[in-house]
């Protein structure tokens, strides 16, 4: 039965992949202490906004299970969300911090770790539909933040929309037919800021024009 269908995430040993399940296979053996699986998203299904990334990293998500956890990215994500009131509590890169997010929710486009961090076109377009369910089920959605071009990607398939109607560009706002946001950024992974393409300021530019959308208007 397809996850369309279903409206199920993944199971721990989904097939539908065979690459990637290929791969977890491998680092299951080499290390069973990992989560090893797809990757569930973070954060209440009553979310304003819904963070989207690419994928889950090798000794990241992928070793401890949630999203952006574990890794460099996560430590810039983490800390901006806090920043802006989105998260409480200390990122300490387990799953166990106690770190809360508030009116927010973190999901990959593709969620189980790929190698090299780079999924293929059929992994992406056969983890879809676990993307278009969950922005189904979020019912209180408002703003998604988009990581990077394959996320940006992602959510416009999920929705049946065109990509040419909605061109990726850092910083770009895109007013969707069913009255979300979608709110594009460069990915906040190590490469992207340490060669300068993001920076602290640009990203956290992003959420402050995100919180601009969110907040209503004085009456």
């Amino acid at each position: 039965m397809s996850p369309e269908s279903t409206f199920t995430p993944p199971s721990p040993d989904c097939p539908l992949c065979p690459r990637l399940a290929g791969f977890r296979a491998k680092q299951r053996t080499a290390h069973s202490d990992w989560f090893n699986a797809p990757v569930p998203p973070f954060g209440s299904d009553s979310a304003e906004l819904l963070i989207v990334g690419l994928a889950p990293g090798l000794r990241g998500a992928n070793r401890t299970g949630r999203p952006f956890t574990g890794d460099y990215a996560g430590e810039l994500l983490y800390a901006t969300l806090h920043k802006f009131g989105f998260a409480r509590g200390d990122y300490a890169g387990h799953i166990g911090d106690g770190l809360v997010l508030d009116r927010a929710r973190i999901t990959n486009a593709v969620r189980c770790v790929p190698p090299q961090n780079k999924p293929e076109t059929n992994e992406i377009a056969a983890c879809r539909p676990f993307l278009a369910a969950e922005l189904n089920a979020l019912s209180r959605l408002r703003a998604i933040l988009a990581l990077g071009a394959i996320a940006h990607h992602a959510v416009l398939a999920a929705k049946g929309l065109r990509r040419t109607t909605y061109p990726f560009a850092h910083g770009a706002l895109h007013a969707l037919p069913d009255s979300v946001l979608l709110v594009d950024s460069y990915h906040c992974s190590r490469l992207n800021t340490n060669t300068g393409k993001l920076t602290t300021e640009m990203f956290e530019a992003v959420f402050a024009a995100i919180i601009e959308r969110l907040t209503p208007a004085p009456a």
